[in-house]
């Protein structure tokens, strides 16, 4: 994809968003290392395979990055690694993106627990929706939670995302098929920006987006 929308890098304060790259794989693998236990209930898993159907396995590293930029390059996604203080603490990927009468994607993430609580994801999300309303062409973003999920619902809540209801058992996540709420924007909601929604949350805290709060736990997507 040779645009404006990709490959981008999208800053605010101390929280940059870019693509992974290769290279990123002993930072990465370091990060999921240390936050297994955190991320292991909201993590994607694959089912057991059905008699008719293929045997998957878990791609490695640089498969996953493969697929994410083959997928990048088709305009069906943007895969973001999150950096903040210039260190890699997470992923987030808008995924799903399809064109014609529809114009619409949707957000996954998850964030490295030490950085949990200094508004390092909304600021990600609001980053990346912003990107996707005002340069890619998008229409509609949604974010789908497990209704146990309230960190990462509480992101999507300041966000101003609405709740719009539950998919049961939607996505196969820490080995069974779980359901999920569907939050979702259109372009229509926020003319002025989400990210100009978000740091009006922050007036008054002069370090602005990416610094300590208590409002934020950060918590991954799924």
């Amino acid at each position: 994809m040779n645009s404006p929308s990709w490959p981008v890098v999208l800053a605010e304060g101390d929280v940059v968003l870019r693509p992974i790259k290769l290279r990123d794989q002993h930072a990465w693998r370091e990060v999921n290392r240390r936050n297994r236990d955190w991320l292991r209930p909201w993590e994607a898993t694959i089912p057991p395979p059905t008699p008719s159907g293929p045997i998957t396995h878990r791609p490695t590293y640089r498969q996953m990055v493969r697929h994410l930029r083959a997928e990048a390059n088709a305009g069906r996604m943007l895969p973001f690694v999150i950096e903040y203080q210039g260190r890699l603490v997470g992923q987030l990927t808008v995924a799903g993106i399809t064109w014609g009468s529809m114009c619409s994607g949707h957000v996954g993430y998850w964030v490295d627990q030490s950085v949990a609580g200094r508004g390092v994801m909304p600021t990600s999300v609001a980053l990346a929706v912003d990107h996707c309303f005002r340069t890619v062409g998008l229409h509609r973003i949604e974010v789908c939670i497990r209704p146990e999920n309230g960190p990462s619902r509480r992101v999507v809540e300041k966000l101003g995302f609405r709740e719009e209801g539950l998919r049961p058992r939607y996505l196969h996540i820490d080995g069974a098929w779980r359901d999920h709420l569907v939050f979702a924007l259109t372009a229509e909601e926020v003319p002025e920006g989400i990210l100009k929604r978000w740091r009006r949350r922050w007036r008054g805290n002069t370090a602005g987006p990416g610094a300590p709060s208590a409002a934020d736990p950060g918590a991954p997507s799924k």
